[in-house]
């Protein structure tokens, strides 16, 4: 028992619901459950409906049309091989190669035809004596035909050269070259001559 004394808040009906003027009753109403089973049923079967039945029916018109009554099957059977078979352009078939045709060889230019026949004039431009008619021997037995043999009377030469006189000479000039050891071969039309060997120092 409170020893306080009563005020004007412990004056309640005692019939009353109410446990206190700042309280709240502590009973809560009940609820139905019914109305929310009946809406979980019903999606649970909308679910089912969505998706077992309109997958059907959307695939159902998707389908490929079946072929006209009129096609036979020996002509489906036909295009179906024709598809598989290789064409007759095929790579398989084999391809002729052409052999080459060898080229024909070039005629010799006259800058290539050695003409032994050239008179050939050799001097000697050291003061060695008897030099020039040394290598006109040598040029004689090669075969060549020596024109003249004397002492060299122009500029003094650094080594042994052969002048030559246009290309058409130029092969002779070689050959005289390979014949005498001589590798410095000048074309010049100065001397007149078409083939001049010179002999240098160290000839």
């Amino acid at each position: 028992m409170s020893n306080y004394p009563r005020d004007e808040f412990d004056r309640v009906p005692e019939n009353s619901a109410r446990h206190g003027v700042h309280r709240a009753s502590l009973e809560t109403p009940t609820r139905s459950l019914l109305p929310l089973m009946i809406f979980g049923v019903a999606a649970l079967c909308i679910g089912v409906l969505a998706f077992f039945v309109v997958p059907k029916i959307a695939g159902n018109d998707t389908a490929a049309p079946p072929p006209p009554v009129g096609q036979s099957a020996a002509a489906t059977t036909a295009q179906t091989s024709s598809d598989v078979l290789p064409s007759p352009t095929s790579s398989a078939t084999p391809t002729t190669t052409q052999a080459p045709t060898p080229e024909p060889t070039a005629a010799p230019t006259p800058d290539s035809v050695v003409d032994k026949s050239t008179p050939v004039a050799v001097y000697n431009g050291t003061g060695t004596p008897g030099l020039a008619a040394k290598y006109a021997a040598l040029v004689t037995a090669g075969g060549w035909t020596v024109s003249q043999s004397a002492n060299w009377g122009g500029l003094p030469q650094a080594t042994s050269v052969i002048f030559y006189s246009g290309v058409t000479q130029k092969a002779n000039a070689q050959a005289l070259g390979t014949l005498l050891n001589i590798t410095n071969l000048v074309d010049t039309a100065e001397l007149k001559i078409p083939l001049t060997v010179v002999l240098g120092p160290g000839a």
